[in-house]
């Protein structure tokens, strides 16, 4: 919930309630861009960190929940009003912001580095990280449908939504005891090899299919962040009528939840080569009947049913190769690195996020749409852009995204029971 308001509405905040004009807009748009970028390889770093990591608590729960309660406190600061403009609003924000993305780095990395950290199984893997998906969706979902009413129904000001704000904390840090205090590490990972902070991003680099994984799932995710984060303005500005939106988005979220209900349904019938095949057809059929929809929910619906529970089996698909991409790496480069390459999933799904965001705050500057004062202000080829931009664009992302997918990554079942395997036998193993 936390996240979804800081990836998708944090500039529908800036934009729609603060109201920022347009020069502040570029500077805030450039801050987003820049702080996300540098933060994102402090994802790396603090992978190290948590592979060398050894408390009582274990490794990752310790940053689980430092990480939570700053990131808690900043969600709330962001979501204020605290008046300031111009130079002083700019420098406020970007200390704010930067500050935000290191507590989060901290809960993030720990939460998603303990996943793989459970389990070597492939088949239980999957359906914890199907579970997990599960959960995030409903949060993700549960913000989108509500925070348009609510806030309205709060009196639509910046206060309204500070105060969605902490009610989206509260219940993050609700869900953050769940995982502290209910889930046990496993002792074995208690005990690890140390990892020089200078190797770090050798880790990453020397790792080819953690490398491809990473390409492909970063260009799938742009896409994807950029269409989600283009949702609001498109039924205020295109659909006419911002009240669809929360409908809209109830019928995306059981979308991926059908999605996610289907994947292992669907695993035990295809590979996962043949599934993510599959998926991504669901995904390109969705944007095209999204692209040529009339202004009607029905068309529209059946799109994003289409183009959603695609996109969910995609995003269990690439948790599942980041997972597989630990055991190669222990594989080929002789040391296990769990956290480090599970970074690689918030550092890819932050530099994403990033770009989606720079896009779409330049679109709607561009077109005109950051400086409408109602729909009618906003010229056809302002709307001609907001759409093509919101579909057009992602898609082709998503198809590159395929492309390397296909081209680079070769860790089938057949090859990862080889690599499991081997790892076994290994003199190391049998310690």
């Amino acid at each position: 919930m936390v996240y979804t308001m800081m990836a998708l509405f944090l500039i529908v905040f800036l934009t729609e309630v603060l109201d920022l004009d347009d020069t502040t807009l570029w500077w805030v748009n450039g801050i987003l861009l820049v702080t996300r970028i540098v933060d994102a390889f402090t994802d790396i770093i603090m992978g190290g960190i948590i592979d060398n990591t050894a408390t009582r608590w274990g490794a990752y729960k310790p940053w689980i929940s430092v990480g939570a309660v700053a990131t808690g406190v900043l969600t709330l600061v962001l979501f204020s009003d605290h008046g300031l403009s111009g130079a002083g609003f700019v420098l406020a924000f970007a200390v704010i912001y930067l500050a935000w993305g290191l507590s989060f780095t901290m809960n993030d990395i720990g939460y998603w580095s303990m996943l793989p950290s459970l389990t070597r199984d492939g088949a239980e893997r999957e359906r914890i990280s199907a579970l997990t998906k599960v959960f995030a969706t409903i949060g993700l979902f549960v913000t989108v449908v509500a925070i348009v009413p609510v806030t309205t129904a709060l009196g639509a000001g910046p206060s309204a939504w500070t105060t969605f704000a902490g009610i989206a904390v509260a219940i993050m840090l609700v869900g953050q005891c769940v995982t502290v205090f209910g889930v046990r590490e496993p002792a074995t990972t208690q005990v690890r090899e140390h990892t020089p902070m200078r190797e770090l991003f050798s880790i990453v680099a020397r790792n080819d299919q953690l490398v491809w994984t990473a390409i492909a799932m970063m260009l799938f995710l742009i896409g994807y962040n950029t269409t989600t984060s283009f949702g609001i303005y498109f039924f205020k500005y295109a659909y006419r009528d911002e009240g669809m939106y929360a409908p809209f988005a109830a019928i995306v979220g059981v979308a991926q939840l059908l999605g996610f209900a289907l994947f292992p349904l669907l695993r035990r019938r295809l590979s996962r080569r043949a599934l993510f095949t599959l998926a991504m057809g669901l995904v390109i059929a969705g944007y095209v009947v999204f692209f040529f929809s009339p202004m009607n929910l029905i068309p529209i619906g059946i799109a994003g049913l289409l183009m959603f529970a695609g996109q969910a089996i995609v995003v269990v698909l690439m948790i599942v190769f980041l997972s597989d991409c630990i055991e190669y790496g222990e594989w080929k480069l002789g040391r296990r690195n769990g956290a480090v390459t599970f970074a690689v999933q918030p550092f890819i799904n932050k530099i994403a996020g990033a770009v989606a965001t720079a896009i779409v705050g330049a679109t709607l500057i561009v077109t005109g749409i950051n400086t409408a004062a109602t729909p009618d202000d906003v010229t056809p080829e302002g709307l001609l852009g907001l759409r093509v931009m919101m579909l057009f664009f992602p898609l082709a992302l998503m198809l590159v995204s395929y492309v390397v997918y296909r081209r680079g990554y070769r860790i089938d079942e057949a090859f990862r029971e080889r690599i499991l395997a081997d790892l076994s036998a290994r003199p190391s193993a049998q310690k």
